[in-house]
Parts: C-alpha cells; sequence; structure tokens
C-alpha cells in the first residue's frame, strides 16, 4: 500500500476512533457503544457472549465489553468499558504473570491495559499505545479513575512503537492488527519491542485462506475491521518472517462469512 493509501487509512481509523472516544464521554453511560452505536452488555461468566456489538458498523460476532466476563469488568471504570470496540480478550490467552511488563497495541478507552495492570501487579506495568488523541485522552482520564499507578498510555502509531527495544515481555491487541496499512511493520516492530523469550497474545480477525481481498473487501470495510484481515497463512507466514516461533492462529468464532474472530500466539526465540 502506498504512503498516499496508507496515511488516508489512518486518517480513516483515526476519525472513526476519535468518533467513538467522543461518543463515550458525551453520552449517558448506558448508551455509548461503538462508534456511538448501543453498548454491547457484558456476558455472564456462564453464558457464551451473544452477538449485541459490532467494530464500528460490521456485521460480526460479539464485539466489545461483551466478551469480558462480569468479574473482569467489575471495579473498572464504566467508559472504560463502554469504550471497549475489540474482537475478544487478550489477556485470557496471554498468560499474563506477576511483575511483568506489558504492552498494548491500539489500546483505546484502556479496558486491557487497566486489566493487565493489575494482572501483573504493583511490580509489572502496563503500556498502552494509541495513535487517536481523544482515545489516550479518554484512556487517561481512566486510569486515573480506576487510580492505577503501573500503567502509561503513548500516542504513537504501532508500526513504529515509541519504545526500546526488548523493553517488554508480553505484547496484547484487540483487534487493530488488521486495521494496520502495513502490516509487516506491526509485526516487526513487536517482535523487536520483545524480550528474548517474550510473547504475543493477541485478538483479531482473520480470514480463511480461501478469502482474496476483493471477497474480504466484499464483506466489510477496512477501518471496520474486516476488508484488512490477513488470512491464516498470511498471518503465519507474517509472523515467521518478523521472526517469532511457535505461532498458532485458532479461530474462535464467525465474524462474517469466511471471517473469523481469532487467538495469535507466538513466542520470541530467547
Amino acid at each position: 500500500m502506498g504512503d498516499a493509501a496508507s496515511e488516508r487509512l489512518r486518517d480513516e481509523v483515526r476519525t472513526r476512533y476519535a468518533a467513538a472516544a467522543r461518543a463515550v464521554r458525551g453520552r449517558p453511560a448506558t448508551s455509548a457503544g461503538c462508534c456511538g452505536e448501543p453498548a454491547a452488555t457484558p456476558a455472564e461468566p456462564e453464558q457464551e457472549p451473544g452477538s449485541a456489538g459490532c467494530c464500528c458498523g460490521e456485521p460480526a460476532a460479539a464485539f466489545g465489553a461483551a466478551r469480558y466476563g462480569a468479574e473482569d469488568l467489575g471495579g473498572l471504570p464504566e467508559e472504560a468499558v463502554l469504550a471497549s470496540l475489540g474482537c475478544g480478550n487478550p489477556l485470557a490467552v496471554a498468560g499474563l504473570r506477576e511483575g511483568e511488563r506489558v504492552l498494548d497495541l491500539g489500546s483505546g478507552g484502556g479496558i486491557d491495559v487497566l486489566l493487565s495492570a493489575r494482572r501483573v501487579g504493583p511490580s509489572g506495568f502496563a503500556y498502552g499505545v494509541d495513535m487517536t488523541d481523544e482515545m489516550l485522552e479518554l484512556a487517561r482520564a481512566n486510569a486515573a479513575r480506576a487510580g492505577a499507578a503501573n500503567v502509561a498510555f503513548l500516542k504513537g502509531e504501532i508500526e513504529a512503537l515509541p519504545l526500546p527495544g526488548g523493553s517488554v515481555d508480553v505484547v496484547i491487541s484487540n483487534c487493530v492488527i488488521n486495521l494496520s496499512a502495513d502490516k509487516p511493520a506491526a509485526l516487526a516492530e513487536m517482535f523487536r519491542v520483545l524480550v528474548p523469550g517474550g510473547r504475543i497474545g493477541i485478538s483479531d480477525v482473520v480470514a480463511e485462506d480461501h478469502m482474496d481481498p476483493a471477497m474480504r473487501a466484499a464483506a466489510g470495510s477496512h477501518a471496520g475491521c474486516v476488508a484488512g484481515a490477513l488470512s491464516r497463512s498470511e498471518y503465519l507466514d507474517g509472523l515467521r518472517e518478523a521472526g517469532f516461533a511457535d505461532a498458532s492462529v485458532t479461530f474462535t468464532r464467525e465474524a462474517a462469512p469466511g471471517m473469523h474472530t481469532a487467538v495469535i500466539r507466538a513466542v520470541k526465540p530467547g
């Protein structure tokens, strides 16, 4: 994708997620959701989440807060819950441990950073990177409301992360890699910032291998999380080319015909 096209895509994504942040801050707590739509109701722990959410207007399985259990959401600021626009729960697969340093790519309103901070405890740290000023403002306000001292929200793009190499133990992301205009760069940056032996635990939308770019575009828009999705083979190839080992892509739920929410895992060799 050329520089001009990449910048147009970033502007489109930035505009849509800025609108989502403004909707959360400007509407009653029960009415704001993905891009101003009604927020999904958090699922009870024993229930399979329904399909009440979306990734900014796309047809899909449940997106947003419905992907978390009530025990996760308890004690979080309402604005952090309402601003959750992801397609999964990366913390459920990241296996975070006390004292670890975690980075959330495209951290939005901060829900996964705040949950990560809880899990790694005072001796650990959770970073969030986002390119949207409105989301960063919302996330920092949510961190202050939550009294989270072991977090930081940084402005930046996931293709050029504002952190030094070897600075985190775990990288997580929730329905953001599919939005990138330069996915090889995003995967390479994940590899760079991880310590040797570090790992990724990502939720994303992934296409079946038979879905070509035209078919993905027909399924939904790029900024809406569908058209820009990698296929399973493309994801695995991209992770291998970035240097990762033990990569896996596991489909979890159909998001559109031929498209699935998925869990992606890989390790930086030690």
